[in-house]
């Protein structure tokens, strides 16, 4: 399959990249960092993707969405990626949104998904829990009780979880993985926001005796861990997505910063040495773009060899999007440490996007294991 967008998706990502160009460019995320505002995120900024049919990209139309697929998905977050714009995109209408496509109850996906497509609802999936990526290492458990079921554990890197209208929460069972769909307020829950350091939330949620009843599991108590990894692909792939557009976003910035700064009298982007360092970094980008696409693509296909083009691509644009960023800050010289440049703050998004659902050494050594060494 090509590695090129269709004529549909390109005019996608055009009325994408419009959109949070004019209404949530790089001054958005500033304002909201430095008036420490309470969700960290614009309500009406969320309602707007909504209304765009940005939120609901792979939502079903028959619930409100525009029933599109994982490439589309990864339009959207190339262009949240390229404005670093505070969203609940990720967590509620990639990750959310697909555990309750393939394995909600009708109630529960009636409820749920017309919502996350208008820009009205927020759901997080909540799956970490240590420092790293591991979720074949969760501990958190479920132990049936009564009619349902008693949670106790920890979560961290939960998206947008303190403001979360909903949670899908990923426990132990005694067969295997259930996922359980949980209200916040819930008694027993814990949530404490945690403000990363590239100023977009996620949260730390602490479970102790939450007691639910049977309604909240999704899909088969036991059987949640084929739709936890889809889940989890889709939205590794759309991280990549996120990482190529913040990448290529950077190495434009730098691109404009040395056309116009010069040194000894002469335009630093003159210099025979930075622009072999930009050539070469113009191919990486090329080359993630590449992988990210394709991964997406065998996504939608239904590829068995997905889970492997996922990896591929999120290694890929993580190891080039913090290659574009060092450069951008090394061809800025010293300013480019400070704040008044954009070009730290995609330095910090890179950092936070790499960590996200497994850094690169993860994904190297899953496309390790999966060629057999």
């Amino acid at each position: 399959m090509p590695l090129i967008l269709t004529d549909e998706q390109t005019m996608l990502k055009d009325a994408a990249d419009g959109f949070l160009t004019e209404n949530a460019p790089i001054a958005h995320l500033r304002h909201l960092r430095d008036s420490r505002d309470a969700d960290g995120l614009s309500r009406d900024l969320w309602r707007s993707f909504g209304e765009m049919g940005l939120a609901g990209v792979i939502i079903p139309e028959a619930h409100g969405g525009s029933g599109l697929g994982a490439v589309e998905a990864g339009v959207v977050a190339e262009s949240l990626g390229r404005t670093l714009t505070p969203s609940p995109f990720l967590g509620s209408s990639v990750l959310s949104a697909r555990v309750l496509i393939d394995a909600g109850s009708d109630a529960q996906q009636t409820a749920w998904l017309p919502r996350i497509a208008a820009g009205e609802a927020i759901l997080s999936l909540a799956v970490d829990e240590g420092a790293k990526h591991a979720p074949s290492r969760m501990t958190t458990t479920a132990e049936r009780s009564g009619n349902g079921f008693r949670l106790n554990g920890e979560k961290g890197f939960v998206l947008d979880g303190h403001i979360a209208d909903a949670l899908i929460v990923a426990a132990k069972t005694d067969g295997g993985t259930t996922l359980f769909l949980i209200d916040p307020a819930t008694a027993g829950i814990e949530i404490e926001r945690t403000v990363m350091v590239d100023a977009h939330n996620a949260a730390r949620i602490t479970l102790r005796d939450v007691q639910v009843d049977a309604d909240s599991v999704i899909d088969a108590v036991d059987g949640g861990e084929e739709t936890l990894n889809a889940a989890l692909n889709l939205g590794r792939a759309c991280a990549a997505a996120s990482l190529t557009g913040a990448g290529d976003q950077a190495f434009q910035i730098t691109l404009d910063y040395i056309k116009t700064r010069k040194q000894f009298g002469k335009l630093i982007g003159e210099f025979q040495a930075l622009q072999h360092r930009s050539a070469h970094l113009f191919t990486e980008i090329e080359l993630a773009r590449a992988a990210t696409l394709a991964a997406l693509q065998a996504l939608d296909a239904g590829r068995a060899d997905a889970p492997f083009a996922v990896s591929v691509a999120k290694a890929k644009a993580g190891r080039v999007a913090e290659l574009a960023v060092q450069e951008g800050v090394q061809m800025h010289g010293g300013v480019g440490m400070t704040d008044a440049y954009d070009i730290g703050l995609f330095m910090k998004r890179v950092r936070v996007l790499n960590e996200w659902l497994g850094d690169p050494g993860f994904h190297a050594e899953s496309v390790a294991r999966a060629r057999g060494f």
